[in-house]
Parts: structure tokens; sequence; C-alpha cells
């Protein structure tokens, strides 16, 4: 008879925290709470159960806009953005990054493919800006969780920023600085750039295929799995955080109607923006505390496009030069659309 090992082997270890990474962080959260305090451990439970049944029928629809989106290949719509004069690629690649569901297998091979295949460096721009800040889930989500109103700016936010970063690079094109943007030996982009080399056509009637009932299936669960462990650990944060974060602390630093919060609402967004989606309900609760709603436009937006895992992949795709306006470009166009926002919500 074989023996069975008493304890985990280190290679199951890493494999348990690699796939499940975020529910124990959860876990250990709560545990150590627990241990602290047993009775904000069971209120933040509560809070937490409470806070995914109110957002249950937003996270439903967004659940089913991700799974049509596979099992149609509407993602596959992404490649007609990128034709047509420099202008009209830039506000055609924002449109699809701000607008359109695509694959999520990576960043860094599908804007790869984009370079490799002579897509201006504008064009590629204005879709890179605008697209880690919106797309339809994370439209529905938003509205759910901080109000239409603020769904609206964020799209608006995203589309802007990228047709502006767009043809500031467009502006910078004669440059020699800009010229072969990407570092050495990157190859033609994967799974992620046959989107644009090879596009098929979109199957809106998806249920009538057995192979795309099961990608909607398949997505659908995925996409569930995705977005339940992130609300899960946002939702515990946000009920730590109303319940040992004074709301005055809040308001004097990021509440008000100067730019100064606005500014760093910016900075911050950077270091410590988790995720699009466990983002939302930590800036609803930051703003029922006291938080500008610019400032949480801005913290939103900045943290989107230069977050740690988003910087580390440009920063790995392209030649320093070309990162460094990445995050210019961010910083300021999610800085300006703070300030737009806030001057909005005051009139």
């Amino acid at each position: 008879m074989t023996d069975l090992p008493l304890r985990p082997t280190p290679g199951l270890l890493h494999e348990v925290w690699k796939h499940h990474r975020v529910w124990l962080a959860s876990a250990l959260i709560l545990a150590g709470v627990a241990l602290w305090s047993p009775a904000q451990a069971v209120a933040s439970a509560a809070f937490t159960g409470a806070a995914l049944w109110h957002t249950a029928p937003f996270l439903l629809l967004s659940i089913a806009i991700a799974a049509w989106a596979g099992a149609t290949g509407a993602d596959n719509l992404i490649a007609r953005a990128f034709t047509g004069t420099p202008v009209l690629m830039i506000v055609l690649a924002a449109l699809a990054g701000g607008l359109s569901p695509f694959c999520s297998c990576g960043v860094i091979p599908l804007i790869a493919a984009l370079l490799v295949m002579g897509v201006p460096l504008s064009a590629v721009m204005a879709f890179w800006l605008a697209s880690p800040v919106m797309d339809p889930s994370m439209f529905v989500l938003t509205s759910g969780l901080l109000g239409l109103e603020f769904a609206l700016a964020k799209t608006l936010a995203a589309i802007s920023l990228g047709i502006v970063g767009g043809l500031a690079v467009l502006a910078l094109s004669q440059s020699r600085a800009l010229a072969d943007p990407l570092r050495e030996g990157l190859g033609d982009g994967g799974c992620g750039g046959a989107k644009v080399r090879a596009p098929k056509p979109v199957v809106w009637r998806f249920w009538a295929a057995a192979e795309r009932r099961a990608k909607f299936t398949t997505e659908a669960r995925k996409t569930t799995l995705f977005l339940a462990q992130w609300l899960v650990l946002a939702f515990l944060l946000e009920s730590l955080m109303l319940a040992f974060v004074p709301a005055e602390t809040i308001t004097a630093l990021l509440g008000g109607t100067g730019i100064g919060p606005i500014a760093l609402a910016t900075l911050v967004g950077v270091p410590a923006y988790l995720n699009g989606y466990a983002a939302l309900p930590l800036v609803g609760g930051l703003i029922e505390q006291g938080m500008a709603p610019g400032a949480g436009l801005a913290f939103l937006v900045a943290g989107g496009v230069t977050s740690l895992p988003a910087a580390i992949a440009v920063w790995a795709l392209v030649k320093p030069r070309v990162f460094g306006l990445y995050i210019t470009l961010s910083l300021s166009g999610a800085f300006a659309a703070g300030v737009l926002f806030q001057v909005w919500t005051t009139l």
C-alpha cells in the first residue's frame, strides 16, 4: 500500500495559492479579524453577504454580458477599429477599448500583435489607454454600485482618455523617440493577436450551435468565479474601512472641491488599485465617508490604467520612453477627468 503524504507538498501549496489566492486572502483577513474582534468578524461577514445580495442583479447581468461576448465572438469586432485614416483609427480604437469586450488572455499579446502588424502607435495607445477603464460588464456593475451618472462619467473618461492620448501620440509621431516602440524579441501576439490578424465572423445566434452554448456556459462560470472572489474581498475590506477609518479623515484628505484631493487620489490610485471590480465597492465606501466624486473617478481611472500589474506588463512590452509617455498620459488624463467630473457634480 502506498503511503500518503502527511503534509501538502510545496508544489501543491503553490498551486492552491496560485488559483485561490483571492479567496484565501479573504479567509485570512476574516480569521484575523475574528481573533481580534469576533463581533466585528460577524458584522463584516453580514455586511459582505448583504452587499452581494444587493449587487446580485447587476452581477448577473455583467456575467451574462461577458458570457454572451465570448459565445458570439463579439470580441472579434475589435479588428474593425484599426482601419481608416489616423484620426479615425484613434477614435474607433478608443471606442473599441472603452466599450467592447475582448479576449482576456493578456494585454501584451494583443498590443504586441498590433504594433508588429504596423498599426500606428497613436491608434494602439488610444485603445491601450481606454481598454482597462471600462467595458460593458464594468459599466453595469459601476451603475449598480456607484450610480448611472458615475458609470457614464467613467465611460466618457475612458473614451476621452483614449482619444486625447492617441492624438497626443499622433502629434509626436514625427519624433524618432517613438520609432520602434517594442522591446527586442517580442513575438507576433499569440492568441490575442489572432483577433486582429484573422478576425472571425460574429455569430449572434450562438444558441443554435452546441459548441457556442458550451462556450457561453464556460464563460459564465469563469466570470462568476472571477467576480465573486474579488467582490467578496472588496466588500470585506469596505466593511473594515467603514468600521475603523474615521469619516473625518477621509473628508480631510479626499473631500472638498479643490484639486488637491483629486491629485492625491490620482497618485494613490496607482499602488492602491487591486482590481477594476474590487475597486468599485471601496470607492463607494470612501464616497459615503466624504470622498469627493471627482477624486473617486480619478482614483478609478488612474488605477485602472496604471495599476502595478498593468504597469509591469507595459514595461515588459515597450521601450522606456514609450512607457514614460504612457504613464504621463494616464495620470494627466485621470486627473483631468476627476477635475471635470467634480466641476460637473457641483453645478
